[in-house]
């Protein structure tokens, strides 16, 4: 428990901040925000997990040091600031001068960038979990009719970048409006998750362990988490438009969801709880398909919101399920 001693500490601190910059109002914002940070990214904690494993010590701790620095001021702040400039087609400085000085017109800018935000981190999950369940490795099966079959599939070369493609495809000439948007920041997410991976493997094979425990994963996990964070970005303006009360929110949310992503990993509780994995991995399935589909048709933010919680605790349940069984 030690690893949350930290994440509490600058909790407090950051939170006293938000209250005597903006009161009581201000600090309640922020802790929802944080609360609701915490419970909706606990699927990313366990991807992140797994991969983390593959990590030396001294790249876990970057991971809770520079990587939440990264976090915090990439995704939460520098990403939204520079994808809103991309759609605007103005300067990220003039972006930034206006989140902080008109948050209103601040959050209708994002709004309207919140295609390609869709679009990009849809089909960066779907390649992560397709990556998962193509994967002609894998031994343990959670749905075991659907992933035995899957990863049968994945003898076919490049199968699940052809998947995705085909989805982006459907889903730009179905999407609401911006179809050129859809598929630009769509092949983006491609591109870059399969880039990072390439190079990972690359890496991997070419040399030492050591090498594919450092920076190029280092790397990956920080992409990862923005692509998981990207929607709630978003649906943060939806209950403030005020910059720092989301970027303190968020931030205390996503420190704690780190330091949970490391405690898994020490803990070894992963190995202990067989679908966990399985679950994570469905729950980015799900979470890729409701970004996607919601460039076709409206899909409510509590639909989202739910997919992670669901298959998570299905996967626990089951995991648990399946340990007893096996003591008896």
């Amino acid at each position: 428990m030690a690893l949350f001693i930290a994440p509490v500490i600058v909790s407090v601190l950051a939170l006293y901040v938000v209250w005597l910059w903006g009161g009581v109002a201000a600090f309640l914002l922020a802790s929802m925000l944080a609360i609701l940070e915490v419970t909706l990214s606990f699927d990313n904690a366990v991807v992140n997990a797994k991969i983390l494993e593959e990590m030396t010590p001294q790249w876990q701790r970057r991971f809770l040091t520079w990587g939440i620095l990264l976090s915090v001021f990439g995704t939460r702040l520098v990403l939204p600031v520079l994808i809103v400039s991309a759609v605007a087609l103005t300067s990220p400085l003039f972006i930034t001068v206006l989140a902080f000085t008109e948050p209103l017109e601040y959050t209708r800018l994002l709004s309207s960038a919140e295609t390609a935000i869709k679009a990009f981190g849809g089909c960066f999950l779907l390649m992560v979990s397709l990556k998962f369940f193509f994967n002609v490795g894998k031994k343990v099966h959670w749905f075991a009719p659907i992933e035995r079959h899957l990863a049968r599939w994945g003898r076919v070369e490049a199968i699940e970048i052809a998947l995705a493609l085909a989805v982006l495809l459907g889903v730009s000439y179905l999407a609401q409006d911006a179809p050129s948007i859809v598929l630009r920041t769509g092949l983006m997410g491609i591109i870059i998750f399969t880039l990072t991976e390439g190079i990972a493997h690359a890496l991997n094979v070419e040399s030492t362990g050591a090498v594919r425990s450092g920076l190029i994963l280092f790397m990956y996990l920080n992409v990862l988490d923005a692509a998981f964070s990207l929607d709630g970005v978003v649906g943060a303006f939806a209950l403030t438009t005020a910059l720092p009360i989301i970027v303190v929110g968020l931030g205390i949310g996503a420190y704690f969801v780190r330091s949970m992503t490391v405690y898994l990993v020490r803990t070894k509780t992963l190995a202990g709880l067989p679908y966990l994995e399985h679950g994570a991995h469905w729950a980015v399935f799900g979470l890729a398909i409701a970004m996607l589909g919601g460039l076709i048709v409206h899909i409510p933010e509590f639909v989202t919101a739910t997919i992670g919680l669901a298959f998570i605790s299905l996967a626990y349940i089951s995991s648990r399920r399946a340990v007893l069984q096996r003591t008896f």
